[in-house]
């Protein structure tokens, strides 16, 4: 059993600055920049959660809601929110699983697509803009450190 006194090392900065929490700088830098995404795909009716839905199901194709949530790494009743617009506006059909009837199984609809593909165009300029802004190197190495955080996750 660990010593519980040595267990933390936690500094006088990170103990009274909020500006040490790991957790509030990620939170607010995916803040800022899911506010460029959303302004840049607001002509195509979508938000850049919705926009990362579509994507996810061009790409993969049909999932169950369990298999995108992990994917999306989102929970279940986020994605929940967020597949309901685009299954009202005729963007994903949610259907019976294939291999058990008792899943849902979420497919792209031929106007989902269409939205998809209107909507990349948007996307690119988004990401074009943050790459010009932040650097195109720092933008690659900051998705490659992330995509890190988030597979240490999964493999804890």
């Amino acid at each position: 059993m660990k010593d519980k006194s040595t267990a933390t090392t936690e500094t006088p900065a990170t103990a009274i600055n909020p500006a040490g929490c790991n957790c509030l700088a990620l939170r607010q830098a995916a803040r800022y920049v899911t506010q460029i995404y959303d302004q840049f795909l607001a002509p195509s009716g979508l938000r850049t959660t919705q926009y990362s839905i579509l994507a996810r199901l061009q790409r993969k194709g049909p999932l169950t809601i369990n298999a995108l949530a992990g994917e999306l790494v989102m929970d279940r009743t986020t994605l929940g929110r967020n597949i309901l617009p685009l299954q009202r506006d005729g963007l994903i059909d949610v259907v019976p699983g294939q291999s058990d009837r008792r899943s849902k199984e979420l497919r792209l609809t031929p106007a989902g697509a269409a939205r998809f593909r209107a909507a990349r165009e948007s996307w690119q300029a988004a990401q074009a803009q943050f790459e010009s802004a932040f650097g195109a190197r720092r933008a690659a190495a900051l998705r490659t450190l992330l995509q890190q955080v988030v597979a240490s996750e999964s493999q804890a």
